[in-house]
């Protein structure tokens, strides 16, 4: 039943959520993951700097966190070599994104994304009126070409990619984004999500220059950082979106613990390296579990790899609700053929350990399946 104090807007939403989190499903088994390597958080933890300093600010937890994020802003500025007016912290790419939906779209307003990609986007979007154009992957890769003929012929407002890519893993190249930029229709701004940008070859990496009226870059500390549960993220773009913000933000919603594990953690390069390095590992393992169980992995830039199960969609997902019954916590995308595969996010050794045990019978069960 709808309350009838709703909007239109919002009574017509559907009552769904981007992504159903692993607490909810450990509520309804009755017991906890044993490996939780579905989200994509970073199990290697955050820097114990970053840890030191969340525990310090607690003591000041009964004041509000800066509204400015000042000095996290300004450090964010001086990492990337770029003015502060170019930089808006927010809470996560998530609630960033949100935010830029609310000041770009209007209800009617097209935007652009891959069929498949991250929903968060399409959420807010939905949520704001807007309308979604999506364009199949195209080999297991996001189709930039595609996103920007699209973009032309329905006048959107945004083009959103991720790059690394979620749930896929692959990437597109600097050059390959420098493409689409000047490809660009009139009007349109590239959103463009690099969540996991800290995976990738540095070379690989674009440049782009903050004050380009046509793209919005986003960055998180949720990935490599080790800080999903702090909700810190940022967004480098041209000062005047940039500035924008301010009107729609929520000020006091970034506390002052985030703030200072982010600005630790941002500070502390070692710690990265060595996650990223982990991360490497990890990913190697997975793709040799894959292989061991007859199974394809794919190419990934990510902390996570991408699995192709051999099968369609619901075999599958009868292979990560088998995984999920022993202790298994993993995701897989939403649409086919993207959804052939899992989705495993890199586990300390001892969650591959699980996962490569629990992977040969959940693949028995799903293949004696009727």
């Amino acid at each position: 039943m709808t309350d009838p104090r709703l909007t239109p807007l919002a009574a017509s939403l559907p009552d769904t959520v981007p992504f159903v989190g692993p607490e909810t499903q450990q509520r309804r088994m009755g017991r906890e993951f044993t490996a939780r390597l579905g989200a994509n958080e970073s199990v290697f933890g955050p820097s114990p700097r970053a840890i030191e300093a969340m525990q310090a600010a607690a003591r000041d937890v009964w004041m509000y966190g800066d509204p400015e994020a000042h000095e996290l802003r300004h450090a964010v500025a001086a990492h990337h070599g770029i003015a502060p007016e170019h930089i808006r912290v927010g809470e996560g790419i998530d609630g960033l994104l949100g935010l830029l939906v609310r000041l770009t779209v209007a209800q009617g307003d097209w935007v652009v994304t891959s069929e498949g990609g991250y929903p968060t986007f399409d959420y807010h979007v939905t949520g704001f009126g807007g309308r979604i154009e999506q364009v199949p992957y195209e080999s297991d890769r996001v189709d930039t070409k595609g996103l920007i003929e699209r973009a032309g012929w329905t006048g959107a407002k945004l083009v959103y990619i991720a790059n690394p890519d979620n749930p896929m893993g692959g990437l597109q190249g600097a050059r390959a984004i420098h493409e689409m930029i000047e490809a660009l229709p009139q009007g349109a701004l590239l959103v463009l999500d690099e969540a996991y940008a800290e995976f990738a070859p540095e070379a690989e990496r674009p440049e782009i220059d903050p004050t380009d009226e046509r793209v919005i870059r986003l960055r998180s500390f949720s990935k490599a950082h080790g800080l999903a549960g702090a909700r810190v993220g940022y967004a480098i773009g041209p000062a005047p979106l940039i500035a924008a913000f301010d009107r729609v933000r929520n000020h006091f919603g970034l506390g002052r613990i985030s703030q200072a594990g982010a600005h630790a953690a941002l500070a502390d390069r070692d710690h990265l390296a060595h996650v990223v390095s982990q991360v490497a590992a990890a990913r190697a393992r997975i793709a040799a579990i894959a292989h061991d169980n007859g199974l394809a992995p794919l190419p990934s830039s990510t902390n996570f790899v991408a699995i192709d199960c051999g099968g369609d969609g619901a075999f599958a997902r009868r292979v990560m609700t088998g995984l999920g019954a022993r202790g298994v916590f993993v995701r897989m995308p939403g649409v086919a053929p993207l959804d052939r595969c899992i989705r495993v996010t890199a586990g300390r050794e001892a969650d591959l350990d699980t996962f490569a045990a629990a992977l040969p019978e959940a693949l028995e069960e799903a293949r004696a399946a009727p």
